[in-house]
């Protein structure tokens, strides 16, 4: 099995040398590099010809902050999957944060075996929700949510739906193959479909946008987690 490889982003220098120590000792995770300014991380990023598969990244830092790199990462590199964990963290901007384009929101302060485990599910899976999370998705949502898309503006074929209902449920790409008896390969070329049509860059949107428009409901996916714990 490959290892993860990631990188940090944090401006306590202290945070970002514990865990490179700990993520150093574990055989599945790569370290590739660790920052506390986000200029110099841009900077290595436009040299280095590997980049990370995950950035752990805080909000608020001297320069620019966790949400002006975002928007870097979403626009010229969107293949990496960012994990906000900030001090910062409250509830009420999980949707924003998502629609932002990241892959889990996490309050700093989690051990560094839970970040474990939330840096492999989001590589898996593409994100990460604590329960109480979709609760709070469900309630910023459902005051907008439309009736659903009939026009020819946005169609879905019956197939797309259902691979987009699996990714909803954190199936992976292998696993939703082996249930609608396709190979892995077209399970990628139906998700590729689907961040077309959908106007979405990564998988925590396309979920997003399945509860928007009445695909999967909220407190289905919430069932579903609890069943994973």
């Amino acid at each position: 099995m490959n290892a993860i490889s990631i990188s940090m982003l944090d401006d306590e220098a202290l945070i970002v040398s514990l865990l490179t120590n700990f993520f150093e000792e574990q055989e599945e995770i790569e370290v590739l590099s660790n920052h506390t300014n986000g200029d110099d991380f841009l900077a290595q990023l436009s040299e280095e010809n590997k980049i990370p598969q995950i950035l752990i990244l805080d909000l608020k830092m001297e320069g620019k902050s966790g949400v002006d790199i975002l928007s870097i990462l979403k626009k010229d590199y969107p293949s990496i999957k960012t994990i906000i964990m900030s001090s910062h963290y409250n509830k009420s901007l999980m949707g924003f944060m998502l629609k932002t384009g990241a892959a889990a929101f996490i309050p700093k302060g989690v051990s560094p075996k839970k970040l474990l485990q939330i840096i492999k599910e989001v590589n898996e899976r593409g994100f990460y929700f604590e329960q109480d999370q979709l609760n709070i998705i469900r309630e910023q949502v459902s005051s907008k949510t439309p009736v659903p898309n009939l026009s020819n503006d946005v169609v879905l074929s019956n197939r797309e739906i259902d691979v987009l209902k699996l990714i909803c449920y954190q199936k992976t790409a292998k696993e939703i193959g082996d249930e609608l008896f396709i190979t892995k390969r077209t399970v990628e070329g139906h998700k590729n479909n689907l961040f077309l049509k959908t106007e979405t860059k990564n998988i925590a949107g396309l979920v997003i946008y399945a509860i928007q428009h009445n695909i999967v409901k909220a407190e289905d996916l919430f069932i579903s987690l609890k069943a994973l714990d």
